[in-house]
């Protein structure tokens, strides 16, 4: 099966002016330690911030508070999505200001020019994705997946790998049953017997494996091959250009959180446990399975004001990709992914 195309999708939302944080695939919160308006003009009186569950920084800056901390006249609305299609949404409609996507629904975006840039490289996926198999499913090795049923969300850092991983072994699509499913659902398929396998990432994964699954093979295994996926920040045209300082300010706290993440310390753990729902033993392990990326290592992938960095290229390579699964209707040459990224926010 193929990667769904998300421009008719957007272009279908946009016309009934449905906004993603009135659909399923989306859970919002809001928290403001004042109803008072912000006096600073260069501050806006409502960030939202689209997210996702992933065992990183992010997601500690937003259980410590951090933003709330920074901008306490500010209202702070989180936005929590299942998968990247929606994120492509959700900036579409301009019903969100900051998020999260990972590499192949954001590569999507800008191939189809949607009104946002990458700020931030929040992570390098590891062993938090991966293919997970029942013990009963008679899978024992990437080669028996055919014939067998694999479930997966569409577009997705996972369904990327896991196209990626069958064509790095000669396996066509065509001897395996894919299946368009978000996490929830497919713990839900699980349970119920309805798949052998799936390929996805934390906290789906611990939990199935705790219901009697097994990893068959990682990210990371694909990455070492040439597949390399991530998750990076990106934040609206309209909202980088309003509030520049913001930007800048939200970059420290990302700063901060990872570094702080890198410790591991108790009330980390505890922290990311808590925003996880995970126990404190899987949440250390799920930490562990993604390299987490303080500012000073941003400028490898994101480059700097006089230099470029790998990020643009890595996203060059997965476009191409995805015109092979006709994701996409063109590649773009890897100028426009250069543009893409806003590299003058580095030093």
């Amino acid at each position: 099966m193929k990667i769904k195309k998300y421009t008719a999708l957007l272009t279908a939302i946009l016309s009934v002016g449905i906004l993603i944080t009135g659909c399923s695939g989306a859970k919002t919160s809001s928290t403001a330690t004042s109803t008072q308006q912000a006096t600073d003009s260069a501050q806006p009186k409502e960030i939202r911030l689209g997210y996702f569950q992933s065992p990183n920084g992010e997601l500690l800056a937003k259980g410590e508070k951090l933003l709330e901390k920074k901008f306490p006249g500010v209202t702070i609305k989180y936005v929590q999505f299942d998968v990247g299609r929606d994120v492509n949404t959700a900036m579409a409609s301009g019903s969100i200001d900051i998020a999260t996507i990972g590499t192949p629904p954001g590569t999507n975006g800008i191939v189809n020019d949607l009104p946002y840039k990458i700020y931030y490289l929040h992570d390098i996926i590891g062993a938090s994705e991966a293919l997970v198999v029942k013990n009963t499913s008679g899978i024992n090795s990437i080669a028996d997946v055919k014939g067998k049923k694999i479930a997966t969300p569409f577009g997705s850092t996972s369904h990327f790998s896991l196209l990626s991983s069958l064509k790095q072994n000669n396996i066509s699509e065509k001897d395996v049953t894919i299946l368009d499913m978000n996490a929830q659902d497919i713990i839900a398929a699980w349970s119920r017997g309805e798949i052998d396998g799936t390929y996805i990432w934390q906290p789906a994964q611990s939990k199935l494996l705790s219901d009697g699954g097994k990893v068959i093979l990682t990210s990371e295994d694909v990455a070492k091959k040439g597949a390399v996926t991530g998750e990076f920040g990106i934040v609206s045209n309209d909202f980088a250009s309003k509030y520049p300082e913001v930007v800048k300010a939200y970059i420290d706290i990302l700063d901060e959180a990872t570094k702080s993440y890198k410790t591991q310390s108790d009330d980390v753990v505890k922290t990311l446990s808590a925003e996880l729902g995970l126990s404190v033993d899987e949440t250390k392990q799920a930490m562990n399975q993604i390299s987490v990326l303080d500012k000073s290592q941003q400028t490898q992938y994101i480059g700097t004001a006089d230099k470029q960095g790998t990020l643009p290229q890595i996203l060059k390579d997965t476009s191409d990709f995805l015109l092979t699964q006709k994701a996409v209707t063109a590649s773009p040459d890897v100028e426009t992914f250069k543009k893409a990224v806003r590299n003058d926010l580095y030093k």
